[in-house]
């Protein structure tokens, strides 16, 4: 086996978008606990800054909640979300990228996601998490912001125990986390605390965006479809789907980039991060390929990576006009002047080993005929 081979970046006191910091107290401890307080000397430096910002956060938290808890509390979401879905490393960023451009649509941004407890009644925060985060995406360039989009799961693994990316801060049990992307295979228990706090967020940003139909990206949703219909049986979804050697490559290069600024723990070998993300994706694509049938007609659209990037304009107009939603034509100038800003962003090809690509379409064989690739 080979140690992980690390960014040259890495740095134990690099705290810059730390997703701990945002956690709160409860959370925090708990994450501890599981993990039985395991971290690395060299990383005591980022516990301790997550530590410190949750503390001082948490007069804003209690603020947030006694301005608008009940204004929150009595959210109806009548305009149900879209939801983005499709495996990491994807195109599933830059598919949200576009539909955030439309105005009938609100969705997660950076600085809600960081500060989930507080964002509600606290912009001022909005400053301080602009300058905690990178100007682009440390393994592509692509551009951050805090009033950007950004996945949910982060604003979940800082409100439960109970999210995909904790295991990027604890890697020594990211078996573990892996279990709350497939959480049918979850305890009850576990399943209902996501269900109740992932309800309430997405109930937090309705009220910011005064009703507006939410879209939202989060690849680990691809799995959850029996928990996101039952919550919401009139949601959108639209799958986008990537050649699973690129996918597997973009994993690895993602994860020795992105895992040395969060983790508090001694990172894995590179076989373990290997078995982890062929693990993960089997589960995920298991689970899609079982409930997709599940998805009412007209309420899903899939596309793949490699058509929207050629084409991205045709394919928006009809993912738009597949699930019945307004405002293509209004937005189509825009759309066109994003996708022209992009352009100098290109996918990475990383080749694979012979060895290495027999391991990959062993596990995902059943994946490559579903998806449309050839092993």
């Amino acid at each position: 086996m080979m140690v992980m081979q690390w960014d040259i970046r890495e740095d134990p006191f690099d705290v810059m978008y730390e997703p701990l910091a945002g956690a709160n107290t409860t959370t925090l401890l708990r994450l501890l606990a599981q993990n039985r307080f395991r971290i690395a000397g060299r990383y005591l430096p980022r516990l301790l800054y997550a530590g410190l910002i949750s503390t001082i956060l948490a007069p804003f938290r209690l603020l947030d909640t006694a301005r608008y808890g009940r204004t929150v509390g009595n959210t109806e979401i009548t305009r149900q979300p879209l939801f983005i879905i499709g495996h990491w490393r994807s195109g599933t960023t830059y598919l949200h990228n576009l539909f955030s451009i439309d105005e009938q649509f609100g969705y997660c941004s950076t600085f809600h996601s960081l500060v989930p407890g507080a964002f509600l009644g606290n912009q001022r925060l909005k400053s301080i998490v602009a300058a905690s985060i990178p100007e682009t995406r440390p393994m592509d360039e692509v551009p951050m912001g805090a009033d950007l989009p950004q996945e949910e799961e982060y604003a979940l693994g800082s409100l439960t125990p109970y999210a995909y990316y904790n295991g990027w801060i604890f890697p020594r049990n990211m078996r573990y986390y892996n279990r709350t992307v497939c959480l049918e295979d979850a305890p009850s228990r576990m399943r209902e605390k996501w269900r109740q706090t992932y309800r309430w967020f997405l109930k937090k940003l309705t009220c910011h965006w005064d009703g507006r139909r939410l879209v939202l990206k989060n690849p680990a949703n691809t799995a959850r479809l029996p928990l996101l219909l039952d919550m919401f049986p009139g949601a959108r979804f639209v799958h986008i789907r990537r050649n699973p050697y690129d996918v597997y490559a973009s994993m690895m290069k993602f994860m020795t980039t992105v895992l040395p600024r969060y983790t508090v723990q001694r990172p894995p070998l590179q076989e373990q991060m290997s078995d982890a993300i062929l693990d993960v994706y089997e589960k995920l694509y298991r689970n899609y390929f079982t409930n997709r049938s599940k998805i009412p007609d007209g309420q899903l659209v899939e596309v793949g990576y490699e058509d929207f990037v050629q084409e991205p304009l045709q394919h928006l107009e009809r993912i738009y006009t597949s699930l019945s939603l307004d405002g293509y034509d209004t937005c189509r100038e825009r759309f066109a002047a994003y996708i022209t800003s992009q352009s100098h962003i290109t996918a990475h090809h990383y080749p694979l080993g012979d060895r290495l690509k027999e391991r990959v379409a062993r596990r995902w064989e059943f994946a490559f005929d579903r998806l449309g690739y050839q092993p």
